[in-house]
């Protein structure tokens, strides 16, 4: 059947939401719209010509926590992580912070953020230094994958067609040390970010994870190998064999612009020898 130019839907359940994208499969869902109106010039008029509205679906609003996770609904707007206070990472509290202006945060959503297929928007990065769990759902199933597998760089499509991003959800651990960066300034694209987080014990770093955004969100797993097991304060050997490791991973990152990587070495710089006075 062809559509009518312009429909909306406003499913109320799963169930109509499925059953109205299988009778429109080119259907579009719209969450906060704040990508969606942009890429369209700002005229609403624009739309696609079958739009499945998301903002009936109690469900995808829900923010629930046990003793080891943290679940939000892909519906969820940005602003209301702030709200969320010390329940919710210091990592993912700064990156909201840094996206646009408040009327933005208070109509763009969690999933609208991590879904969107124009670019890389800013939640992906902590999400996956966090080890976020994905709820991925169809007419018939849902499934949880990883925030690093769906955000892979690998060609292969993880949302399949007619899936929605329904939760995501956040494990409940305890970072001793958490960076986020978001850089501007002459030779960077919108959007460039650092995170490094880093758990201790007894004095000695027992985890430690840095994750870089720039034309696609990279991990230095050998830098972190460096450091993972070393006792803190850091020594100068050992922050100094680190930095000359993220200088040769650097190099070879042809994509990056040379003033994006030598913001970002700066600041791992800073940020690895602010841990040697830990």
């Amino acid at each position: 059947m062809e559509p009518m130019t312009n429909q909306v839907f406003f499913p109320v359940s799963f169930g109509d939401l499925f059953a109205a994208w299988n009778r429109f499969p080119e259907a579009v869902p719209y969450a906060g719209g704040t990508n969606l109106i942009g890429r369209q010039g700002n005229n609403i008029l624009n739309l696609p010509p079958v739009v499945l509205s998301l903002d009936k679906i109690e469900e995808l609003f829900n923010i629930t926590r046990t003793e080891q996770y943290l679940e939000i609904g892909a519906m969820v707007r940005l602003n209301s992580f702030l709200r969320l206070g010390k329940m919710v990472p210091h990592s993912i509290i700064k990156c909201v912070e840094n996206i646009a202006c408040v009327q933005v945060r208070n109509l763009a959503t969690v999933g609208g953020n991590i879904c969107t297929t124009s670019r890389i928007l800013d939640l992906p990065v902590p999400l996956i230094a966090l080890d976020a769990q994905y709820e991925l759902r169809t007419i018939n199933s849902a499934r949880w994958v990883s925030s690093a597998r769906f955000h892979s760089n690998t060609e292969e499509n993880v949302l399949q067609k007619q899936e929605l991003l329904t939760r995501i959800r956040l494990p409940l651990h305890q970072w001793d040390y958490s960076i986020y960066k978001k850089f501007s300034g002459k030779g960077l694209f919108s959007g460039e970010t650092l995170v490094i987080l880093a758990k201790t014990q007894k004095n000695m770093l027992s985890d430690i994870r840095i994750l870089y955004k720039g034309s696609s969100i990279r991990r230095n797993k050998s830098g972190e190998t460096v450091l993972n097991g070393k006792y803190l304060p850091l020594n100068r050997k050992t922050a100094e064999e680190f930095i000359e490791n993220w200088k040769i991973f650097l190099a070879n990152k042809s994509e990056e612009t040379e003033y994006f990587k030598k913001a970002l070495l700066n600041c791992v710089e800073e940020s690895v020898f602010n841990l040697s006075e830990y």
